[in-house]
């Protein structure tokens, strides 16, 4: 699988200062890890965290799993080291917080410019800036490393002074905004975090959200997310079903060289038939990774 058709239903930030943690990545079910060296790191603790996270990825034993390290942005004091660790490390990507524009990513294109040629590049959308820049942010995609972006409410609220309800109200112009970027680009796009990790119900109904407004999956706090994000960002079985119905319609003889058919008592066009195949193919990708 190529780095933007694996699944990413479910990306999980664990501190790579809790040792703990890092041992218990290597048995969780989610498809991404990324191990923080910002936000959940106290700055007495950054410079450990930086060399755990690597020895971490070092060790390896990841498995199916792809391994991410987000680093303090270039702005601050752990920034520019943090970038050159992972560029020396063997991590998938480096997640990178507070984007404001594609100046940025220029910027870091160039700090990486001695990493693996295989390290992909993601983007924070926390900023306000960089909701007014989502198109030529994700244009980047094209002549840089930059390959996802994960949308950070949460930073994004504090900045609007905007209040963060389970509606996510002030913020769904913007999801929608990104996820049409992303996709413009061929950048693989997920959801905010959901601070909510006590009550699942909740959880879900964010992550059900996400999956409407068509992320390829979401952000998580807690290991416990796992498990219902992995269901909401899979293929189910009616869609399955609705998919080997519309692509056996266009499989008849009968149907040979029509660009619009019935199914099931539907009109389905060839549109559909792609949106068939891609289900079709997404739960391959998910059997394969387990």
């Amino acid at each position: 699988m190529t780095p933007i058709d694996r699944p990413r239903r479910s990306a999980l930030y664990l501190p790579a200062s809790n040792a703990k943690a890092l041992a218990k990545a290597r048995t969780l079910p989610c498809d991404v890890v990324i191990l923080d060296l910002e936000d959940a790191v106290a700055p007495e603790a950054k410079e450990e965290a930086r060399a755990a996270a690597v020895a971490a990825i070092a060790q390896g034993g990841f498995g199916h799993r792809e391994v991410a390290i987000r680093v303090n942005g270039l702005d601050t004091e752990w920034g520019a080291a943090d970038l050159a660790a992972v560029a020396g490390s063997k991590a998938d990507a480096v997640l990178v917080p507070k984007v404001n524009g594609p100046q940025d990513i220029d910027r870091l294109q160039d700090a990486l410019s001695g990493a693996p040629e295989a390290m992909q590049l993601w983007a924070m959308i926390e900023t306000c800036a960089s909701v007014f820049a989502l198109e030529p942010i994700a244009a980047k995609a094209r002549s840089t490393r930059l390959s996802l972006w994960i949308m950070g409410l949460n930073d994004l609220a504090k900045e609007m002074r905007a209040q963060s309800v389970p509606e996510r109200t002030p913020f769904l112009p913007f999801l929608s905004m990104a996820v049409a970027a992303a996709r413009a680009h061929g950048v693989t796009v997920l959801d905010g975090v959901c601070n909510e990790f006590r009550d699942l119900g909740v959880f879900e109904a964010e992550a059900r959200q996400g999956l409407l407004f068509g992320f390829d999956g979401k952000s998580l706090i807690h290991p416990a997310q796992i498990e219902p994000c992995n269901t909401v960002f899979s293929p189910s079985e009616a869609d399955l079903g609705w998919a080997a119905s519309v692509i056996a319609a266009f499989a008849l003889p009968e149907n040979k060289g029509k660009g619009a058919i019935k199914v099931d008592g539907k009109m389905t066009e060839l549109l559909h038939l792609e949106q068939a195949r891609r289900l079709v193919a997404v739960a391959e990708q998910i059997a394969a990774s387990v």
